[in-house]
């Protein structure tokens, strides 16, 4: 009997001490839908930009940034989140070189997406 009750404590404090990973945590999603990642356009393009947002919990707010510097943010008209959000912005395309634009989407309650980032190349306009 004492081995029974050994072997179930064993098992017991076995289950107990499993390590089951935690389901990674759900957060907002966002993509660029245009321009496409290492475009090249002409400087002085008007560069137009879509994004689209996707969270169960809604998307209240999404950023764009150029080149790790905040450039415009949109949120929803309708009410203050939404479950898909579709956003263009536009972005002057200077400087010749290699250009980073970062879309990130918020929740009302702050929960970030993670970034995305594309690369545009603006090259001399002649």
């Amino acid at each position: 009997m004492k081995r029974i009750c050994l072997i179930a404590a064993l098992l017991m404090i076995s289950a107990c001490s499993l390590n089951t990973p935690a389901p990674p945590p759900d957060v907002p999603h966002v993509q660029f839908m245009f321009p496409m990642d290492s475009v090249s356009v002409s400087a002085g393009t008007d560069l137009q930009i879509g994004l689209v947002a996707t969270d169960s919990a809604g998307i209240a707010r999404v950023e764009l940034h150029i080149d790790d510097v905040p450039h415009q943010q949109a949120s929803p008209v309708e009410q203050a989140a939404v479950p898909v959000f579709t956003v263009d912005m536009n972005w002057l395309a200077r400087g010749n070189g290699l250009h980073s634009m970062t879309a990130i989407a918020y929740r009302l309650d702050g929960t970030a997406s993670d970034p995305v980032i594309i690369r545009v190349n603006v090259v001399n306009g002649n």
